[in-house]
């Protein structure tokens, strides 16, 4: 029987981080707590008002995100802070460079192409 992406991906460290990452990302509101989290590591409670979240789903989501390796936390007190983990987006981002170079290539093509027609 031949093998399947999906197989294959099971078996792999990598692509299950990746996996991880990118199934963590599809959610809005996941994505929206990565985004105020760029300013710095921040408490669960400040992330749940300013997103207009409860503090028991803005919890949630940070554990997806932090299971997924895109954010970690660290203790102040009796305070969790979390921040975005730049290792794990790191994991997202060449996953994604690797689409680039193909489609800068097409659009320097089509570039090229209008350049070399005369105009009417």
């Amino acid at each position: 029987m031949p093998q399947t992406a999906t197989d294959s991906s099971a078996h792999d460290p990598a692509d299950q981080s990746l996996d991880a990452a990118l199934t963590a990302l599809a959610d809005a509101n996941r994505r929206a707590i990565l985004a105020a989290l760029r300013d710095g590591p921040t408490p669960v409670g400040r992330l749940a008002s300013g997103l207009g979240l409860s503090q028991q789903t803005t919890s949630h989501h940070l554990g997806v995100l932090r299971r997924a390796g895109l954010v970690s936390a660290s203790r102040e007190g009796t305070r969790h802070l979390f921040v975005v983990d730049d290792d794990g987006l790191a994991a997202v981002r060449s996953y994604l460079d690797d689409f680039w170079p193909s489609r800068l290539a097409a659009l320097k093509a089509a570039v090229e192409s209008r350049e070399e027609t005369p105009d009417a």
